[in-house]
Order: C-alpha cells, then structure tokens, then sequence
C-alpha cells in the first residue's frame, strides 16, 4: 500500500502534524508511522557545504596561490553530530511503499535550503513531491497546507536563491577572509598584542561591523558645541496666565544673516544673547498667528519580526536572537502566525476571516486587562473590517504576512516562562489596537510678534493635549500619560497641565497684545549620534544601514535590506561571538571592540565596498530577484564570480 511521507524542520513541529493527521502509534527511532502516513523530521541542517580541503588536501593550507577558490561543482557533506538522523531520513525518503513526499519544514528560503539540501544528497527520485506552505501551525492551517500542498517544483525558484545566498556567503567569507588573513593577519597580530590572527570576513557581519565601528567614531570625534537659545514669556500677568516661546529668526528680524547667529533657533555666544534681550526690553508683543486643528493618529502597523526584536530589546532588553527564539516558541505552540517575515500587514483573504483570531483570543485568552478591550470593541461596536484600512495590502507581503494571534494554543499558554507571556501579549495588544479608533488630539500653535525699531522677532510655541485615547489605550495601557510634544509648549506629563495649558493658547486672540513677562537665554547643545542597540541595529539592517526612528516613514521607504529577518539575530550574534562587538547585557547597547575595529580599518583599507550598506543590500536584492524568476541563477553566479576576481586583481597587485 502507498503511504504518504511527511518530513518537518524539528520533531516538536513534527508532533503538530501528527496530531492533526490523528497518528497515534508510538514513536519509533526519528519518524512515526500509520498505516497512511509516515511523519519524519529534521534537527535543522543535516548537510552543509564542504570546506575547501575536501576538494584538495593542499587547500588546507591559506595560501595565495590556491585564491580564489571557486570550484565549479560545489561538494556538500552529512553535518556528523545528525548523520544518525539523516541516514533514518535517507531509508525512509528511498522505501518503495512511500509515493508521495511532503516537504514541511519551515516556509521560507532557509526552510527550503534545509529539506533541497538533503533530497540532493540522498538523490530522491520517482516520487511525487509537494510543498505545504503555512502561516501558522493551527489545527485549520496545517490541513489547509496539506490539501493546498503544490508541485515542490514551484518552488525551485525559491531553492535556487537558497543555493545562491549559501554559495556566496561562502565564496566571499571563504576567498577574503584567507585573503586578508595572508595580507594583514601579522599586521593585525601586532596591534592586537597576539601571536596569529586570523581575519573573518562575511557579506553581511562585515558591513555591520563597519555601521558599529563607524558610528563608535562619529561618537568619539564629535565635539558638543553649546548655542544659546532666546525663551520669551508672555501671557496675562493678573491672571497668572503665562506660556512660554522660543524665538527664531524671519526675514524680518534685526538678526537675519547675522554672522553671530549658531542656527535659525541660536546664538554662538551667551553675551550677544543677552544683548539681543536688552534691544527687546520695553517692546510691545502682539499674538500675531493663532492656528487651532483637530488631529487624528491611527494604531501602529502590526508587527514584523525585526519591529518586535527592537521593542523587546528596548523593553525588555533582550537580544534579537532572543526575541526570535521566543516567538518561534510561541508559533510551534500555535499562539501566533509565522515570526520570520518582513510585512507588517495581513492580507486580504485573512482579513475576512479575521473574526476567528478575535472570537479565540474572547473566549481562550484569561487576560484579565485583554478581556476588557476586547469587551469594550463588543459594547462600543468597533468594526472589525479591515479590508480597506493600512492594515491590510497583499502587495506588500511576499512569503508571510505579519505577526499575529491565532486566538488558538491556549492550552499551552499557562506553561509559558513569564517573558514568552509578556511578549505574546505585545503582539496580542499590538493587534487589538488597530480594531480601535484613532487616538484625537487638539493642537493649538501661537507666533507672537514683538516690534524691535524698524525689525519684528517671532517667539513662536504649540501646544497639544491627547482628547480621545482611541488606540492608544491598548497600546499603553494602564500607565497612559498624556504629554506634549518635545518641541512644543513644556509643561508636565499629565491630561490636566496640558488642558490647562492648551486653554491658555485657545484663549488668544489675532492681533491681542499679551504682556511680556520676560526675557531669558537658554543654554542648547549639540547631540552626538547615538549608539545602536541590539534591537536599532536589526532595524537599520532591514532599511539598508538607515536607522529611521519614524514607523510610518519605516515603511514608506523599505526596500532591500541587509541579511533577512531569518539570518540578522544571528549575525549580531555571531560578530559577539568572534569578538568583533560587545554588547552590553544591561542595556542592550553596541559597541566595537578594539580588535573590531582593527578588523574595520583592514577591511576599509583593501575592499571598502565591503562596508557598505548598499553593496550588501544589492546582493540582497539579486537573491530576492532569482527568487522571483526575475533574473536567471547564471546571471548572478557570473556578477559574483567578476566581483571576486577584479578585487583580487587589486589586491593582489598591491600585496
């Protein structure tokens, strides 16, 4: 009788499918198996590409003469410590009762890598091979995927932009890393006080290192240089009603094109500050512009993995590779959908059946502060049609779309460490938000205008109180401060101070005269840039090596990023690991080390390019490319192999 063989990436997912399939037989040595059925799993990679030395034993040997290594057929070899795996795997996969083959492992590029690798080795052929690609591992959703389950030839695609990013990873870690080690490695010895060194250069670790070193330097270098700002106060002196201004230059004022002017806001030196004060002294001040507006601010976009890792870190102040451990934990549990994606929206089809993730978080989720949003979005009758909002866009989701709760795994929640709880429930919170309404503001924004002889100064100041928290609830919870903007009118960080002192802006009027209560100069700096954190670092890599604090902007401007929200924890990882970087475990703050940044300065000297975001990111791109049939695999192995060669060509010549 013809059986069915389904093959995982780890036993734990293994078991969800078993469940699902109703395969209750025992477990045997690596696989289960029915009468229809024979489930089996992988422990990650089982075969990984071999090191030079298999091709030639003189390889062992780093030595010019044998550079670059390109081999034009590539050798793969069983990893030892899972051969015992891989063999039960190889019987099983070759078994002339199994017909069909169904390829499980985990739905994206690296999952394909992992079964392609192994089917190569083993040379599998006769069968009948599907491909189950899900989004999360619910009871629903893993039938779907079997039913759904497509000819794995629809994915060669996929698997040949997997064998690329593997091939280059190691042709340029393999070729520079030796070729820099022969150049520089004494060199670098003696600088960091050692015998031999060996230098590690990767497409994507060598182009962090060099964000991390480069901004420790701009840091270093930077010098704080103080201006002096002018605050002006104004208001109702008998009524004790007074706000304050900051002043900046106009077309109109007696210090335009000054030469003794910092910036727009600022003067180099405290003196001609004060002068400044003492030509305003006694001159009248009028409200010049008053502009009232209502504002609307709608929930965040829901999360992607390289969001979450920075929000954890910075609450948490855990590692990337921590947060993705987690989430993992928490899919194979099937609280939540797949964590390894890029997109920050759902799509369409999931958006009809959305109702399902909120009926199962309503009745499974004992969240006490959770049940009360999700009562209050029943009594208040929020929609729960996301069709045509932000939130949903199928053209912005490629594998996967974003992180969410299944509504499912309840079960398995109560035995959850209490930091796994606390971050499902930020992506619990996160989704909720965006079924509320948006959060309202009222802003007020105040020029005043004092006459100075033939000249008119404009002190200028806005102030903004939070009216309806709309989302804003969920998202802070029971800690909500309203606060004004740290530009605008300075007042405590509470609901009343800011009523009270957007009261006093709206009181104004056009053309009023407002008492000058005084004059005063305030000392301002300049800000060194700021350090990444393990969580900043993930989000710069997905933008390129940009570090854009704005979400919405994120997004607008996302392109190619460095590494994949799959590899980018473990690169960071890796750089610690090596000592290039440290990271502090308190705050979560990067920093190079000093033989980091020996490494930079080597790499900076001999291949720049290495450094550079946008370099890393094209490579990124062609692989997205091949994926998508938009280019062919020969078309990028041959820009890989003429990169490799012309570096050679220019540092061989100058060794």
């Amino acid at each position: 009788m013809a059986k069915n063989l389904l093959i995982t990436e780890k036993p734990s997912v293994a078991m969800e499918f078993a469940k699902v399939l109703n395969i209750n037989t025992s477990r045997k040595n690596g696989y289960l198996e029915s009468n229809d059925w024979i489930i089996t799993w992988c422990v990650g990679h089982l075969v990984t590409m071999s090191y030079p030395e298999k091709y030639d034993e003189k390889l062992k040997m780093w030595r010019l003469d044998t550079l670059p290594f390109i081999p034009k057929e590539y050798k793969y070899e069983v990893i030892p410590n899972v051969e015992k795996q891989f063999n039960i795997i190889k019987l099983l996969l070759t078994r002339e009762d199994v017909s069909t083959i169904y390829v499980a492992t985990d739905s994206g590029r690296e999952g394909e890598y992992i079964y392609r690798l192994v089917d190569q080795m083993i040379g599998v052929h006769g069968k009948d091979k599907k491909r189950v690609w899900i989004d999360s591992q619910t009871e629903e959703e893993i039938k779907r995927g079997i039913k759904e389950a497509k000819e794995l030839d629809e994915y060669d695609s996929l698997a040949d932009s997997a064998y690329l990013r593997a091939k280059e990873d190691y042709l340029i870690g393999i070729n520079f890393s030796r070729l820099l080690t022969i150049i520089y490695g004494r060199r670098a010895a003696r600088e960091l006080d050692q015998d031999r060194i060996s230098i590690s250069v990767g497409r994507v670790m060598t182009c962090v290192l060099g964000m991390v070193v480069s901004r420790e330097r701009e840091i270093r270098n930077f010098v704080k240089v103080p201006y002096y700002k002018i605050i002006g106060k104004f208001g109702n002196k008998e009524q004790n009603q007074i706000f304050d201004t900051e002043w900046k230059v106009t077309d109109n004022s007696s210090k335009k094109d000054s030469i003794k002017l910092y910036n727009e806001t600022g003067f180099k030196k405290e003196k001609d500050a004060r002068d400044f004060i003492i030509e305003l002294q006694d001159k009248h001040a009028v409200v010049k512009e008053i502009k009232k507006s209502k504002q609307k601010e709608n929930a965040p976009l829901l999360f992607n993995l390289a969001e979450i890792q920075n929000e954890c870190t910075k609450r948490f102040k855990i590692k990337p590779d921590e947060t993705l451990e987690i989430i993992q934990n928490l899919y194979e549990k099937k609280l939540v959908t797949y964590p390894r994606t890029d997109a920050r929206v759902i799509s369409t089809a999931v958006a009809k059946v959305i109702t399902k993730n909120l009926n199962g978080l309503a009745k499974g989720f004992k969240d006490e502060e959770i049940q009360t949003y999700i009562n209050k979005m029943v009594n208040e009758k929020y929609s729960t049609n996301l069709i045509k909002t932000k939130y949903v866009n199928d053209s912005k989701i490629t594998d996967h779309y974003a992180i969410i709760p299944t509504g499912q795994g309840f079960e398995n929640y109560n035995n959850l460490p209490d930091l796994q709880k606390k971050v499902y429930k930020l992506i619990v919170k996160r989704f909720l938000a965006i079924f509320y309404p948006p959060a309202e503001y009222s802003k007020v924004s105040v020029t005043i205008e004092v006459q100075n002889t033939e000249y008119k100064e404009e002190f200028s100041t806005s102030g903004k109180v939070c009216l309806k928290q709309g989302y804003l609830e969920v998202l802070r919870g029971k800690n909500t401060n309203e606060k004004s903007t740290t530009d605008e009118q300075n007042v405590d960080n509470s609901k009343q101070d800011s009523q009270n002192s957007l009261e006093i802006l709206t009181k104004l009027k056009k053309g009023q005269l407002v008492d000058v209560i005084n004059y005063e100069p305030k000392e301002a700096q300049t800000n060194p840039p700021t350090r990444y954190s393990s969580g900043s670092m993930i989000l710069a890599m997905e933008n390129a090596g940009k570090l854009i604090e704005d979400e919405e902007l994120r997004e607008q401007i996302k392109g190619a990023g460095i590494g994949t929200s799959a590899t980018r924890a473990e690169i960071i990882k890796k750089l610690e690991k090596i000592q290039y970087i440290q990271i502090n475990s308190k705050t979560q703050i990067i920093t190079p080390t000093k033989k980091g940044e020996v490494i930079y300065d080597i790499v900076n000297k001999s291949m720049p390019d290495m450094l550079n975001p946008k370099l890393t990111a094209s490579w990124e791109k062609g692989l997205d490319m091949v994926a998508k049939k938009e280019i062919k695999s020969d078309e990028f192995m041959q820009k890989l192999d003429k990169y490799i060669h012309s570096k050679f060509d220019k540092l061989v010549v100058k060794y």
